[in-house]
């Protein structure tokens, strides 16, 4: 297969051309729901969407030296808070620990991946089953006395507002964004900057429902399919990579999805090492 075919396939999704910008939250919303899952400024080198990238309409571009004024990085700022929070998207810290957008009907997916059949109030089993650390705990008991919560009520509440406690604070958030126990609805900038937090579950409730009855088999195909769908091509091991999937029921995934005709595997491509899967 030429790469310059796959190549090119990809630059269109990725919107990697000023004709394609993303210029709105309609444009922005089209593309989240196009790729599955994208980054908002972060590059990843697997082969992840970036919001930014689409707006700017380019592959890489440069930071600028003034970015409060640079209107590429407001809009991309501007769509990161604005379409999570009514609910056009689901934003979270949930690939590498890196913050990304995601489709709502691609949530359920990672829902399943990540949490199975479990919902909020099972936090305590996680943590008794030492799945989850003694803070994120202490911060799961403060959202079921009270949500949503803006961050310094929360810290508050939980006894670490002392700046000594910060990064004790936000790796446990980080953690808890992760597993897909909490999600961030909301930046206020006034009077004060803060976030609003609430429990996912409470936040996106079909999501959640839908997640829970999803099998994991049926889980990883819609993932491995949905983000070769924008991504175009990749490897079992890069897919297992980027999403933290072990690499056998990568390649399952893989291989069920070929027999359905959705994805072409073992594909030579010209100049390239190994073969790929690519989309069909």
């Amino acid at each position: 297969m030429d790469a310059r075919i796959l190549e090119a396939g990809r630059a269109r999704a990725f919107r990697h051309a000023r004709g394609l910008r993303v210029r709105s939250a309609r444009t922005a919303t089209e593309f989240v729901n196009r790729v599955g899952v994208c980054s908002t400024f972060y590059r990843f080198p697997d082969g992840l969407a970036c919001l930014w990238e689409a707006v700017a309409g380019r592959e890489r571009p440069l930071w600028p030296r003034h970015s409060h004024h640079d209107a590429g990085i407001g809009l991309t700022w501007e769509l990161k808070d604005t379409l999570p929070a009514k609910r056009r998207c689901y934003y979270g810290k949930l690939v590498k620990r890196r913050p990304v957008l995601v489709a709502l009907d691609l949530l359920p997916a990672f829902y399943a991946l990540v949490r199975g059949r479990q919902r909020a109030r099972d936090f305590g089993a996680e943590y008794r089953a030492g799945r989850m650390s003694a803070t994120a705990r202490r911060l799961m008991d403060s959202f079921f006395r009270e949500s949503p919560q803006y961050t310094r009520g929360l810290r508050a509440d939980t006894f670490m507002l002392e700046p000594g406690k910060t990064r004790e604070f936000e790796r446990a958030m980080a953690e808890l964004q992760q597993g897909l126990w909490i999600v961030k609805t909301e930046e206020r900038y006034e009077p004060s900057f803060s976030y609003r937090w609430d429990l996912l579950e409470r936040w996106l409730p079909e999501q959640v429902a839908e997640g829970r009855g999803l099998g994991r088999a049926a889980a990883l195909d819609r993932v491995v399919a949905r983000y070769l769908g924008g991504a175009i091509y990749s490897t079992p091991g890069r897919m297992a990579r980027l999403f933290g999937l072990g690499p056998a029921e990568t390649a399952q995934a893989v291989a069920r999805l070929a027999r359905a005709g959705r994805v072409s595997k073992d594909v030579e491509v010209d100049g390239w090492p190994g073969t790929w899967v690519v989309s069909a």
